[in-house]
């Protein structure tokens, strides 16, 4: 696969560096700089070629991780596992930067050692990794009061522990109270137009898992009909799923199959599965406003807001950033509901609405005055589109639902599943033009 793999600095400077194959000859260093650091930031690609080599990169934070290969390789594989090299590193010392990694330079080596070995991926479970390369040393125990220790404290090599679930290595979970928490999260992303009409819109959805379960059980988990992936080859009201990610311990024979999520979780919290969804979808706040100009110097702001959502439900940190002029002055705003007032270091009227209801309408008005109204103005006012933020617990905006969790395990202990669901805003706009 892959021959070195670097880790380098803002400036490309290298702070970790594991040679596997040692068969490059060139000096990595200087091409990365030359084709990465020095070259400008629209012309840089993730992936380049360089007199027979192969370099695969990606950044985090200040930090750069490269992989160098002279063979023909998979240029995505090595972006995967250089995104699981981040997630891995993030596992033990919780961010990614030039400092943490100078840090925890012996801890990353170890790592390395163990994730890779002779160019090849091998090992990239970060619950089973923390099993057996810790943070604290085994040098303070035998400097400690004892001179010996016993064989179950030493720590064995990674790549010797070959199970079927890395994931949830054998050995003795026990918890009085065995429970199961599941978090379907959606962000919405949408752009509308003044008149309200979705122009584009994206659903981006997580499922987080936290389980506190004994032994080693198996789970299974149900969905409704509407969401059927796009793979069962039914019409009507299913909903197409893209970009479908599970997490390694799902059986993907079984859900191919029976259509049922099956796995033997890991223990603590993990990321069961993310998908997205393309489909122009009904708009849970719909907002309107209007600028319209008096005079010569004076713009009156109008917005309607009305939440589409069901009247059970209540939305959380509703507000709405309303753009203006960076040279406005005197502006004035009012608002039955909620607080309307001038952001002046965003250069907006933001109107925050709190905790508001389903199927409710509520409007504002604001009135400014500008040294003179002219056309450009008007036109830059225009190109800012209006930013809404909300989040909606107990609500999936793309119909997704869990039927039920179920946990099959030899003690047959009792399990209480607990799910929640929560929809919340990401880039969403309304156009004012």
């Amino acid at each position: 696969m892959a021959s070195v793999l670097y880790i380098l600095d803002s400036k490309g400077s290298p702070l970790i560096y594991r040679s596997y194959r040692g068969d490059i000859s060139q000096d990595v260093p200087s091409v990365f700089q030359h084709r990465v650091i020095d070259e400008e930031e629209g012309r840089v690609t993730p992936v380049f070629e360089e007199e027979g080599h192969t370099y695969t990169f990606v950044r985090e934070n200040d930090v750069y991780l490269l992989m160098v290969s002279n063979i023909n390789s998979c240029p995505l594989q090595q972006v995967a596992f250089l995104y699981r090299c981040v997630s891995v590193f993030k596992a033990y010392f919780k961010t990614v930067t030039q400092e943490t990694v100078r840090d925890n330079f012996v801890i990353i080596y170890e790592l390395l050692d163990e994730m890779c070995d002779f160019g090849f991926p091998q090992f990239t479970e970060e619950k089973a990794l923390r099993e057996y390369i810790l943070q604290s040393t085994f040098l303070t125990k035998i400097m400690g009061t004892k001179t010996t220790l016993a064989q179950s404290e030493l720590p064995t090599a990674v790549t010797g522990a070959a199970v079927s679930t890395p994931w949830r290595l054998p050995r003795n979970y026990k918890y009085s109270n065995n429970q199961v928490f599941l978090d379907v999260i959606e962000q919405v992303d949408l752009l509308a137009n003044q008149a309200g009409e979705t122009l584009s819109s994206e659903i981006v959805g997580t499922v987080k898992m936290q389980c506190h379960l004994s032994g080693m059980p198996t789970c299974t988990v149900g969905v409704n009909d509407k969401i059927l992936f796009d793979r069962t080859g039914r019409s009507g009201s299913t909903v197409e799923m893209e970009d479908i990610t599970f997490h390694q311990c799902v059986k993907l024979n079984q859900f191919e199959s029976e259509r049922v999520i099956s796995f033997v979780p890991p223990d603590g919290d993990f990321t069961l599965l993310s998908y997205r969804l393309n489909e122009r979808i009904q708009q849970p706040v719909k907002l309107r406003c209007i600028f319209t100009h008096h005079g010569t110097t004076r713009v009156k702001v109008h917005c309607t807001l009305q939440t589409k959502y069901r009247t059970s439900l209540t939305a959380n940190e509703m507000e709405v950033h309303i753009p203006i002029p960076s040279d406005a002055d005197c502006p004035q705003a009012e608002s039955q509901t909620g607080h309307l007032q001038y952001a002046p270091q965003v250069n907006a009227l933001v109107w925050n609405l709190g905790k508001i209801g389903g199927n409710r309408q509520c409007s504002c008005n604001a009135e400014f005055h500008l040294p003179s109204v002219r056309s450009s103005d008007m036109n830059d006012l225009s190109k800012m589109p209006v930013k809404v933020r909300f989040v909606i617990p107990y609500f999936a905006a793309s119909g997704f639902q869990v039927r039920y969790v179920k946990v099959a395990e030899k003690s047959n202990y009792v399990t209480t599943p607990w799910v929640r669901y929560v929809t919340q805003s990401g880039v969403y706009e309304v156009r004012t033009d």
